[in-house]
C-alpha cells in the first residue's frame, strides 16, 4: 500500500509513523507540504520520502493507494477532493471541513465517488474507556439513556497554544468546539444513539484577552510550540475563538448533553456521567478510570483504571494503536469501522450549530439540516 502524505505536521507524522509500525505493507513514500515540520523526525524513524511543494504534484507522480489528510483544517475540503477525483482512497484528520456549506460540497463528491472511500481519524472512538462505555451501554446494564454531562478541560500551556498557533482564527480551524471537541460530541451523540434536535450554547474569551498581558511572561504559556501561521503572543486581540463554552444538546429521541469546555485549566480533565433508566456510567479519559453504579442498590457492579504512556505525544490515552488495528482490519479483510465519514461530518455539523447558537444568541432547531443532509441519499451511520 503506497501511501502519500499531505500536510508534514506534528499530528499527520505521529499517526503515518504508527500507522506504519502496525499495519502490515503501509509504505510511506511521498508527502506535499512546502514548509514540511516534521521531515526530520519521520527520517530518523527510517522514512525517506520524496517531497512535493504541492499536492497536485504528488497525486499526478506517485500512484498511491492511500493519501493522508493532515493540512489545516480550512484546506481539508480542497485536499479530500483532490484525492477522490485521482482515485485515491482518503483518511482525513479530523475535523473534516471547516463550516456548513462545505459540509453539503463533500456530500455531494462522496454521493458521487461513495463515503467508503473517505475514512477519518476520530480516534476516540477506539480509545479502550470508550468502548468499554459503549459496551455498558450495548449491554444494557443503563437500560435506557436518559441525560449525560461530559467535559474538556484543556491545560494552560495547551489553550495558549491554541492562542498562539494557525487554529487562533475560525476561518481556519472551524473554532474550538469543532477542532477540539469533534471528538467529544461524536462520542455521545453514539452514545445517544441519535442526531440532535436542538441545541443552544454560551460562551467568550476571559482569559487570553489583552486585559491579562501580564501573564504572557509566565512560562507555561509558551511551553507548547507553535509552528505554520504561528504568533508569540497568546494574550491578545488577534483570535476569534473562544476560551470558554457551555452547550446544551436535546437529541431526537428525547436525550440531553451538557457539555462544558475551558482552555485553561491547570488540573485538567475530560470527563463524562451517563445516566440511564437502570444505572450510571462515569468516567474520566486523562485521569484513567471508568465505573459503572446500579441505580436499583447503588451497588458500583464495574471498576476499570487504564494505564497509558503520559508522555506519548499523541495524547489520546493510548487509542491509536487500536484505531491502527481497526483501518489494518479494514483495508485488509474490509471490516467496518466503528466510525464513518458520516458520522464525522454530523459531529461536525452539531458543531458549527452550536456556534450558530453561540454567536446569535439562540436556540437552533436542527431539522431542516437534517432533512437536507439526508437528502443525498448516503446511508453508512447508526445514526441514520
Amino acid at each position: 500500500m503506497k501511501v502519500g502524505l499531505c500536510g508534514l505536521g506534528d499530528r499527520l507524522s505521529y499517526l503515518a509513523a504508527t500507522f506504519s509500525a502496525l499495519i502490515p505493507e503501509f509504505q510511506l513514500v511521498a508527502y506535499a507540504d512546502p514548509t514540511p515540520t516534521k521531515l526530520d523526525w519521520l527520517s530518523k524513524r527510517g522514512h525517506k520520502l520524496k517531497g512535493y511543494p504541492e499536492l497536485a504534484g504528488m497525486l499526478r507522480a506517485e500512484g498511491l493507494d492511500l493519501l493522508m489528510i493532515g493540512s489545516p483544517n480550512h484546506l481539508h475540503f480542497e485536499h479530500i477532493q483532490a484525492g477522490l477525483r485521482t482515485g485515491v482512497r482518503v483518511f482525513t484528520e479530523k475535523p473534516v471541513v471547516v463550516d456548513e456549506a462545505q459540509t453539503f460540497e463533500l456530500m455531494s463528491m462522496l454521493r458521487e465517488y461513495g463515503s467508503d472511500q473517505v475514512s477519518v481519524g476520530l480516534v476516540l472512538r477506539y480509545a479502550p474507556l470508550y468502548r468499554d462505555l459503549k459496551c455498558s451501554v450495548d449491554a444494557g446494564h443503563l437500560g435506557d439513556v436518559v441525560s449525560m454531562e461530559a467535559s474538556e478541560h484543556i491545560a494552560p500551556e495547551h489553550g495558549a497554544f491554541f492562542m498562539r498557533d494557525w487554529r487562533r482564527r475560525q476561518a481556519m480551524s472551524g473554532g474550538f468546539l469543532l477542532e477540539k471537541c469533534c471528538h467529544d460530541i461524536d462520542l455521545y451523540q453514539n452514545i445517544a444513539g441519535s442526531r440532535p434536535q436542538r441545541v443552544v450554547s454560551f460562551g467568550g474569551r476571559k482569559t487570553f484577552t489583552s486585559a491579562n498581558r501580564k501573564l504572557e511572561t509566565l512560562a507555561v504559556y509558551h511551553k507548547r510550540k507553535a509552528r505554520w501561521g504561528f504568533s508569540d503572543k497568546a494574550f491578545n486581540e488577534d483570535t476569534d475563538l473562544v476560551d470558554y463554552q457551555t452547550a446544551l444538546i436535546e437529541y431526537e429521541n428525547g436525550v440531553n448533553l451538557c457539555f462544558h469546555a475551558n482552555l485553561n485549566v491547570p488540573d485538567e480533565y475530560r470527563h463524562f456521567t451517563v445516566v440511564g433508566t437502570k444505572g450510571m456510567a462515569e468516567g474520566d479519559f486523562v485521569r484513567g478510570y471508568y465505573r459503572v453504579h446500579d441505580a436499583a442498590t447503588s451497588c458500583k457492579i464495574l471498576h476499570k483504571d487504564y494505564t497509558f504512556d503520559r508522555n506519548d505525544p499523541s495524547g489520546h490515552y493510548g487509542a491509536e494503536k487500536e484505531m491502527a488495528a481497526g483501518l489494518a482490519a479494514h483495508f485488509h479483510q474490509g471490516t467496518p469501522l466503528p466510525v464513518s465519514i458520516l458520522d464525522a461530518l454530523q459531529a461536525g455539523l452539531t458543531a458549527i450549530k452550536l456556534d450558530e447558537s453561540r454567536h446569535f444568541g439562540r436556540i437552533v432547531d436542527l431539522a431542516e439540516c437534517w432533512q437536507r443532509f439526508d437528502s443525498y441519499g448516503i446511508v453508512s451511520s447508526n445514526l441514520q
